[in-house]
């Protein structure tokens, strides 16, 4: 993987440890794998930025769902922040338009699209109404759908960066002897 591109842009674990806003967190943002880049931890990082990306609310809620995850689970901290991002105004209403239908999936309820969004007055009082009575209707395979994609997804991400991961270290080490032997020199 880009293990050696990225890590010239990630400091060291001696200059995060250094720092005066991560010490005042103690040993919590100080575990080694919070910070470091091999298999398990980029490929949790990853998964926790995935499920995090879905959580409602704006980028700073996301990104402290991801800190939280990745500090619990011990994961690549940065990589679970950045990871958050795939959520964005351009990908957040497929997103959730995937989890809409996932949850009327399993909720077995009728396989619609969503339903109109009709405004009966032109009140205040009658634009929060209607608001509220589509919400009402959408809400329950959104509740249901958002949280099943978020784990679906993250299952998924951590599955092909742990896989992705692995083919590009086995191709490595078969590519190695025969750069060695091609660098050698001839008797």
């Amino acid at each position: 993987m880009p293990r050696k591109f990225l890590k010239k842009f990630l400091p060291s674990h001696a200059t995060i440890n250094a720092n005066r806003h991560v010490a005042r967190f103690g040993h919590r943002l100080g575990h080694h794998n919070l910070w470091h880049l091999h298999r398990r931890s980029v490929a949790g990082g990853v998964a926790a930025g995935m499920f995090a990306g879905l959580i409602p609310g704006s980028n700073p809620v996301q990104f402290s769902a991801a800190v939280l995850l990745a500090i619990g689970f011990r994961v690549n901290l940065p990589i679970a922040v950045i990871v958050t991002l795939y959520s964005n105004p351009f990908t957040i209403v497929p997103l959730y338009l995937l989890a809409f239908k996932l949850g009327q999936l399993v909720l077995l309820a009728p396989d619609g699209g969503l339903p109109p969004f009709d405004i009966a007055g032109d009140s205040a009082g009658a634009w929060l109404g209607a608001a509220i009575n589509w919400l009402t209707t959408v809400g329950k395979p959104l509740l249901v759908g958002i949280p099943l994609l978020a784990i679906l997804l993250s299952i998924a991400a951590y599955a092909l960066v742990r896989l992705g991961w692995r083919c590009y270290v086995i191709r490595a080490w078969r590519t190695r002897p025969h750069a060695r032997r091609a660098r050698a020199p001839r008797p």
